[in-house]
């Protein structure tokens, strides 16, 4: 489990570019960390997590990963 400010640590380190989204490919290049946002999320990989969560863009804000830890109650 996650607080919100962890999460919001995890998202800022995984959003490289700093444009407030975290893309396909800025989760495949921390594999790592892709883990624990799989883990957090209960959703298998990072396809899946953008595909259904993320915008048409392939990317996700912070407060779509938060609703996503949230439904999997990962968020303390």
């Amino acid at each position: 489990m996650a607080t919100e400010q962890e999460l919001q640590s995890l998202f800022n380190t995984l959003d490289t570019d700093q444009d407030g989204k975290v893309s396909i490919n800025e989760l495949f290049l921390s594999p790592g960390l892709s883990a624990v946002i799989s883990a957090e999320t209960g959703v298998s990989s990072p396809q899946e997590l953008l595909a259904m969560h993320g915008d048409q863009g392939g990317s996700i804000t912070f407060e779509e990963l938060k609703q996503v830890v949230e439904k999997a109650g990962n968020l303390n």
